[in-house]
Parts: structure tokens; sequence; C-alpha cells
């Protein structure tokens, strides 16, 4: 028997929630352990994050499953080579529950308050990959590497009002797992989240 879409969308709230939990208590632990080095790509910071999901009793608790590097399947030709050729995201978490299977997918970037092209490469590799539908379901991660957070998003935000995308800037919001947390709406998939992860304070500087 299928379940009515009120319980899915509540199962679907709490399966993010998990997420969001295993995703902000593994950036917790690298501040904490200082594991993150300024000089470090997106996918180095990913994979240390993605460890720690791992190795996070509450993901078993969760039932959740964690992948890096997640091939998207896409109505494609087959052909030799076609599989490298497929979009990938950096971080899948899934879980079945109740018979139905929930997807949740993170893509990172790199942040510095004083450079424009890692806030361009912010928009147009990473959020225009989810408003164009590339991307499934889910969120974008920030890694702050130089600079403030704010100032940063502020950065972000003159890009999109430049490209008038007025409605599409972020705007700062409560979470109770993550301070630097927030959201911009947009027409083709309602509202993107964001995270942004500042590593400023924290950063080995080799």
């Amino acid at each position: 028997m299928a379940l009515n879409s009120a319980i899915v969308k509540k199962f679907r709230s709490a399966f993010e929630n998990k997420c969001f939990t295993l995703i902000a208590e593994a950036y917790q632990f690298s501040l904490i352990k200082k594991t993150i080095r300024l000089n470090l790509d997106e996918n180095d910071i990913t994979q240390i994050l993605f460890e720690r999901i791992n190795t996070n009793p509450k993901r078993i608790d969760f039932r959740i499953f964690a992948t890096r590097e997640e091939h998207l399947s896409k109505d494609v030709e087959i052909k030799k080579g076609f599989a490298d050729k497929l979009p990938r995201v950096d971080l899948k978490m899934s879980n079945i529950t109740s018979n139905l299977e929930f997807k949740y997918f993170f893509e990172a970037k790199r942040l510095k308050e004083n450079d424009s092209k890692l806030k361009r490469s912010y928009i147009d590799e990473g959020m225009d990959r989810f408003t164009s539908k590339k991307y499934p379901s889910g969120c974008m991660l920030g890694f702050l590497l130089q600079g403030n957070v704010n100032k940063t998003v502020e950065g972000i935000n003159k890009l999109l009002i430049k490209d008038k995308r007025n409605t599409q800037t972020l705007n700062s919001k409560k979470n109770e797992l993550h301070k630097d947390y927030f959201e911009s709406k947009h027409i083709e998939i309602g509202v993107l989240k964001h995270l942004i992860f500042d590593f400023t304070n924290n950063c080995n500087y080799n």
C-alpha cells in the first residue's frame, strides 16, 4: 500500500535533517582535529568530511549510506566512454525506509572573500547544476578558506544581481545544526539550501 504524500514528505524532511547532522558534525570534527589545510582542493576537503561521516556512529543509527563522486544517470547514447562523461556530484547520502528510497546530494565549492572566480564557480558550476536539474535535490557546500562568511556571500549575491537574478540571492536563515546557513529561491526547483563551512580560523597553513 502506497504511503500518502504527507507521510512521504515527513520521511524526506527527517532524512534531510539526518544528512545535515552528519555533514555538520563532520565539519565540527575537522575543526577540532585541525585536519583542513588552506591549500587543499575541494575534493580533498570533501574526502576528509566523507571519512568522518563514515566513521560517525550516528550514520549506522540513521541507516544512511554515503558515497563520494557519485555518477548520475542520464539519457545518453551508450557508446565507448559514455560512463566517464556522466555528471558527477561530490557527495551523496541515501536511505531506505518503509520501502522508500531517499537520496540527498551535496555539491562542494571552495570560496574566498577576495576571489571572484571562485564565487562565480559557486554559481555557475554549483547552484546552476541544481537549478538546471542536472543534479537532483540536494544542498550546496561552500568551503570558506579566506575572509568573512557574510562578506563572501554578499559577493556571491552581487554576481547574481549583476546577472539580473535578484530573486535568487542567498539569504541567512536560522538552522539549529549549523550557524552559517543560507537559502536561495528558484522558480525551477523552489528553495536551494547552502551550508558555508568556515575553515579560516582553524586551518593548517601547510
